[in-house]
């Protein structure tokens, strides 16, 4: 007798989880990609006024009305006509991805998937009955993919290709021309073309490039509160469209998942839109202070070469040991006291990188990476 779906059994834990669930207490912990700051005090007040003013009730499904104005609002730099209507609340960036992915993706169809990969994107395009096709984002190019690699993978049953920049877990980071680039190839196709933004506001150099405003119609944003605003564990984020076809679906799908989101959190997340917009900067000014110091320290070590990201929170290295892998590396460095993630937890591609996610203090950073360096000293000597 079968006692689970084979969609349940398909779906396996993550390399990034399984590293984190081995590492004690003791360890500097590079691996989760969680910012190490409080959401802005008037956040958190207001969050908690809310709760106090009775503020504890079902909103409406695509969220408070007041709060998705001001999202449209914040885009209006990119895009001008867009209001309440072309926004909807979820309960994390990672429900938005679900709630996409099941309302575009049938049983046969297949999507385009960036690897290294952000891990749930697969198993989401599997539990939508869809498969995942992924195309490569490698070291040598600077992590940005090759129009040329996606021609061979869209076939007629290619509905939708994602693009995440600022990337997690490589950094890789976009320019203009780039956009261009691979917008026209979704344009070619007429697919479906998802844009993960997570990092938008933590850009260190020149402004963010968003796939929003370039005039394509089927593009379908994924934003989310929890970095910019370091709100990881209230779990908020949103889809915002010009397409209000779409959008009419992804509400519909957004009922059937969660109903709504939370109601006094929302009126948190509104308050620091308004009284607190610089806080993002502020964060992104002391990320890009690590992000320098972790890839000087980086490339000074044996056998590790590791590009200067232009933004999100992480270094994506390739580490070089004889006759070790990822793994391997990354259970010596766990050892000795310093917690990462394997490349390879994020597809075969990453395979021969780590990722460390500078979400620890300077100092943290420095004695992490004279342990990293020792470690892998003492590992190329043997």
């Amino acid at each position: 007798m079968r006692t689970f779906s084979d969609r349940a059994l398909a779906i396996q834990p993550t390399g990034v989880r399984k590293m984190f669930d081995l590492a004690g207490d003791d360890v500097i912990s590079f691996g989760l990609g969680e910012p190490d700051f409080q959401p802005p005090p008037v956040a958190i007040e207001a969050f908690h006024q809310a709760m106090l003013d009775g503020r504890n009730k079902y909103t409406t499904t695509a969220g408070l009305p007041e709060l998705r104005r001001k999202i449209a609002e914040s885009w209006s730099s990119y895009q001008t006509d867009m209001d309440e209507q072309n926004v909807c609340i979820t309960m994390s960036g990672t429900n938005a991805l679900l709630n996409l992915f099941l309302t575009l993706v049938n049983p046969g169809d297949n999507v385009l998937l960036p690897e290294p990969y952000f891990p749930l994107y697969g198993p989401d395009v599997s539990i939508a009955g869809g498969k995942a096709r992924y195309y490569p984002c490698l070291f040598d190019n600077e992590f940005i993919p090759s129009v040329e690699d996606l021609e061979h993978l869209v076939d007629e049953n290619t509905v939708a290709i994602l693009y995440n920049f600022p990337s997690n877990p490589t950094g890789g980071t976009l320019d203009e021309s780039q956009r261009d680039e691979l917008l026209d190839f979704a344009q070619r196709h007429n697919l479906w073309l998802i844009s993960d933004e997570v990092y938008d506001r933590i850009v260190f150099d020149g402004p963010h490039v968003s796939f929003m405003g370039t005039g394509y119609e089927r593009v379908l944003l994924v934003n989310s509160f929890s970095k910019t605003f370091a709100m990881t564990g209230w779990r908020m984020g949103y889809i915002i469209s010009t397409n209000l076809e779409a959008m009419q679906q992804i509400i519909k799908m957004q009922y059937y998942i969660t109903a709504c989101s939370t109601d006094a959190m929302q009126y948190g997340i509104l308050t620091a839109m308004n009284q607190a917009s610089e806080y993002p900067d502020v964060l992104a000014k002391e990320f890009k202070q690590r992000c320098d110091l972790i890839v000087e320290r980086l490339n000074a070590m044996p056998g590790v070469e590791c590009h200067k990201p232009k933004g999100a929170i992480y270094v994506f290295p390739r580490v070089t040991v004889p006759n070790m892998t990822s793994e391997d590396i990354a259970m010596e460095l766990l050892k000795d006291g310093v917690l990462c993630s394997p490349g390879s937890a994020f597809g075969p591609s990453g395979e021969g990188h780590l990722r460390f996610a500078y979400t620890i203090s300077q100092e943290d950073i420095t004695r992490g990476m004279d342990k990293v360096e020792a470690t892998l000293r003492r590992l190329q000597s043997q």
